[in-house]
């Protein structure tokens, strides 16, 4: 995998022409119009992740995936030949809902041999087919083999398990992930089974926490508190800027260069981050995890600190030079809110010290998170208010213009699609 190295003169954005330099809009973000295309155009089209391997350890190991934002729940198995499946969460007799506990509206998983309807008993198998009817003799010409769970199409690579609800996809998952984030392979993704997930309702549109996490020009300011006075206030000055920005397709990534905290100056460093050898950055003993793929680390930065690959629409994979990775995902539920998934992993830990390393790291990521997620709401508020209507961007947030543009450009080549002919019909 060739490296993409900046170009030589310009901005990155001058180099990306497409997206233009000017102000732009939020008016996506803010209009239930728009957000109820993006549904049809975006969510039903683009290749969906909803979970890992590692969720199911073994035939018949299953969990289920409320998603608002297509209007449907789904529940991803892996059957008895250990092929991971996906279906609609719907019985086929009267519409229940076919899997759930004591909450339907609530997420599970767990294991099973058969799927269960609690209302009239119709049982499924692992691979969809209807395998009981309870008092089958009481129906009408009943072909059991016409009523099977309705499958979702799911591919899984490198462990992480894609779902598409396209009657027919418009490309494989591997085409649509293209190069950049086909230059993860190899990462030892599956090897980081130490897993802390958080989840939050967000008052926002989903693009706006995206656009949080896609530029770095914040980081000096908004968290500041991070660390000394004298040190926050000489870094706001100074400000930062990432080494590298990337587009491929629809996907983004944006690559920095790290610091060791061992390194840094004492009184950067909290005490707990000294005892625990650990913090946001992860534990400091990295782990040996073998060679790590050309698409990683595309600037060469010594030292370095992550890679951010912004998969379109919705799901980031972000990859720490320390040794671990976590992931986010951004689930819309309205024009202005969204549930926010955000998932690290670590390799298992070998000793408590490891293990207290992880959690540190953590609990730090959530404070961190907590204070990228704090300006959202302030921001929808305000964006509503439609005092403002176009917004300047730096060269720092290319990627946000990207993001946008793109989400309209889905918009419009649905609206092309679909669009009735003038002489008659479709």
């Amino acid at each position: 995998m060739a490296r993409f190295p900046k170009p030589p003169e310009g901005s990155w954005t001058q180099h990306y022409p497409d997206l233009g330099t000017g102000p732009v809009s939020y008016e996506d973000s803010i209009s239930p119009e728009f957000h109820a295309l993006e549904r049809p155009a975006v969510f039903e089209r683009a290749w969906l992740n909803v979970g890992r391997v590692e969720q199911l350890p073994r035939k018949g190991s299953y969990f289920t995936k409320e998603l608002a934002v297509v209007g449907t729940s789904i529940i991803v198995v892996r059957d008895t030949d250990a092929t991971v499946r996906a279906f609609h969460n719907i019985c086929r007799h009267r519409g229940n809902k076919l899997v759930w506990d004591d909450d339907p509206r609530a997420e599970t998983h767990g294991f099973c041999r058969q799927f269960r309807c609690k209302y009239h008993a119709w049982r499924y198998d692992l691979d969809g087919t209807l395998a009981h009817v309870q008092q089958e003799g009481e129906f009408f010409d009943l072909d059991k083999s016409r009523y099977g769970l309705v499958p979702v199409h799911c591919e899984v690579w490198e462990g992480f398990v894609f779902v598409n609800f396209a009657a027919v996809p418009e490309q494989t998952l591997r085409e649509f992930l293209g190069p950049m984030v086909l230059g993860l392979e190899g990462y030892p993704f599956g090897t980081m089974t130490s897993r802390w997930t958080y989840r939050s309702e967000v008052k926002a549109n989903w693009k706006l926490y995206l656009d949080a996490f896609q530029e770095f020009y914040h980081a000096p300011v908004l968290h500041a508190n991070q660390s000394p006075a004298k040190y926050s206030k000489a870094a706001a000055q100074a400000g930062f800027e990432a080494p590298h920005y990337r587009i491929d397709g629809p996907h983004r990534l944006v690559s920095t260069s790290g610091v060791r905290a061992w390194e840094m100056d004492a009184q950067m460093r909290k005490p707990i981050e000294d005892i625990c050898r650990s913090g946001l950055f992860g534990p400091w003993e990295k782990p040996d995890l073998g060679p790590m793929p050309a698409g990683l680390n595309p600037a060469g930065c010594d030292p370095w600190g992550l890679d951010s690959f912004q998969l379109f629409p919705n799901f980031v994979i972000l990859i720490w030079g320390q040794g671990w990775y976590l992931t986010y995902h951004y689930w819309p539920t309205a024009f202005n809110s969204h549930i926010f998934e955000g998932t690290l992993y670590f390799p298992q830990p070998r000793s408590p010290r490891e293990r207290v390393g992880q959690e540190l790291a953590a609990a730090s990521f959530k404070e961190f998170g907590l204070q990228d997620a704090n300006t959202l709401e302030a921001t929808q508020s305000m964006l509503e208010s439609r005092a403002v209507h176009s917004f300047p961007l730096n060269d720092q947030e290319v990627l946000l213009r990207h993001l946008h543009k793109e989400v309209a450009a889905w918009i419009g080549d649905h609206r092309q699609r679909t669009a009735v002919p003038a002489g008659g019909q479709r």
